[in-house]
């Protein structure tokens, strides 16, 4: 088959590794990438083997896909264009600067019938991908994703960040309706929210505490599900996944069983990618929808109202 073209707008932090994984797929051509800052687009092109463009819009109706992975706030501007024309777009996480923008995105991609991507990437962690199957009516869930003051990302506050990850993978562990949240934020070195914590009642009966910090001193990113006779713990940064099952034994006093389980460790951005070309040579949907991504954000923005209101 022919190599699917694709660009990558935005060659930031996170934009570079795109573009880095992109030039070295061979199903891939990495048509160009596209920065405003021109030394950086063509450092970068330079890497990846491909050019630099200043202007997206040369590019559209010329890719059959395009990495988004600009400031949230520009997304839909970014966006529009390449999905009118009837690309594939996969869009960073948040997938946009409010709802009202997501559901622009999503409808447009519905309208022309292209793929729209988001990239919450923590959905293709090995460790989630392991660990998801052994979760099972979970009735408490704690998480905590934390980490040192970062130079991005300072567009958006620390639940857009940081949290949104979190957000995204519990709707996909619990798959009930969340029915009420309760949030508490601090704004420490920057006008936006650094620390916040949620707890968030799911339909089932579930509780999810969910902790995100960009202040703290080490980085921890985890999280534990505990479900009845069984408890399921993932280390995100290091790919481990622990299980433990409480068993019967012959009529005696129950044990506990379990231990590490198996995973296959790789980069999840790389995983992404590949689920995203997939999904373009497959004609299927990508494993992380739009409309996942606009699911996300609107649990996200009721923490950050609720923050905001109590702020007041």
């Amino acid at each position: 088959m022919d190599r699917t073209r694709i660009a990558v707008v935005g060659v930031g932090y996170l934009g570079q590794h795109h573009a880095r994984l992109l030039a070295a797929m061979p199903q891939v051509d990495l048509v160009a990438v596209v920065d405003t800052d021109l030394e950086r687009g063509a450092e970068i092109a330079a890497k990846c083997g491909t050019v630099s463009l200043a202007e997206a819009s040369t590019l559209v109706g010329n890719v059959e896909a395009a990495i988004i992975a600009t400031p949230t706030t520009s997304h839909v501007e970014m966006a529009l264009p390449f999905i009118n024309g009837g690309a594939a777009v996969l869009v960073e996480k948040p997938l946009a600067a409010s709802v009202r923008e997501a559901d622009r995105l999503v409808k447009a991609a519905t309208v022309r019938g292209t793929i729209l991507a988001t990239g919450h990437t923590e959905r293709f962690n090995p460790a989630v991908t392991a660990a998801l199957p052994l979760v099972s009516g979970p009735r408490f869930i704690e998480v905590h994703r934390l980490g040192a003051f970062p130079d991005r990302s300072l567009d958006i506050d620390v639940i857009f960040d940081l949290m949104i990850h979190d957000v995204d993978v519990l709707l996909a562990a619990v798959g009930s309706d969340v029915v009420s949240v309760e949030a508490v934020g601090v704004n420490v070195l920057t006008p936006r929210v650094d620390i916040a914590n949620a707890r968030l009642r799911f339909a089932s009966g579930c509780i999810a505490n969910v902790t995100a910090s960009r202040i703290s001193r080490d980085r921890v990113r985890k999280a534990r599900f505990f479900q009845r006779d069984s408890y399921v713990s993932i280390d995100y940064a290091e790919q481990e996944v622990e299980a433990y099952q409480l068993v019967a034994e012959g009529g005696g006093r129950p044990a506990i069983r379990g231990g590490r389980i198996e995973v296959a460790r790789d980069e999840p951005l790389r995983l992404e990618l590949v689920d995203f070309v997939g999904a373009i040579r497959g004609n299927r949907p990508p494993a992380v929808t739009g409309r996942d991504g606009r699911v996300a954000l609107a649990l996200a923005t009721q923490v950050s109202e609720l923050i905001a209101k109590d702020a007041t």
